[in-house]
């Protein structure tokens, strides 16, 4: 799926995350960002780049603590996430359509466990 929907827009997974939590949160400082991702503050700073090379955020420094530094998302970047997020969803629905509703249920309690149990 990756690159099916996601090169369109030069894209990577990391990259999609980032933003598609941007799209949900709006600003996000840097190191929940990290977090969220699950890859260090020197990658997102990386792929921040990129996105911000792309006009698809941009960053801010927070005026009480200069260390902070924060991400938003551009009015670009709320457009591609529209454009882009039911593509991709589409496509999980896609690849998990041979599986019953019980199955998917399982699937998703199960991930949910490896997830918290892991601190993903």
């Amino acid at each position: 799926m990756e690159q099916e929907v996601l090169a369109t827009y030069g894209l990577s997974w990391t990259a999609f995350s980032m933003l598609y939590d941007l799209w949900i949160w709006e600003s996000v400082e840097t190191k929940k960002l990290a977090l969220s991702a699950g890859v260090s503050k020197a990658t997102i700073s990386n792929i921040t780049k990129t996105l911000e090379g792309k006009d698809f955020c941009y960053r801010k420094t927070d005026n009480r603590d200069r260390r902070i530094t924060y991400v938003s998302l551009t009015d670009k970047g709320k457009q591609v996430m529209e454009e882009l997020y039911p593509r991709f969803h589409q496509g999980e629905v896609e690849i998990v359509a041979g599986l019953s509703i019980e199955e998917q249920k399982s699937m998703t309690t199960l991930l949910r466990r490896v997830i918290r149990d892991n601190e993903f």
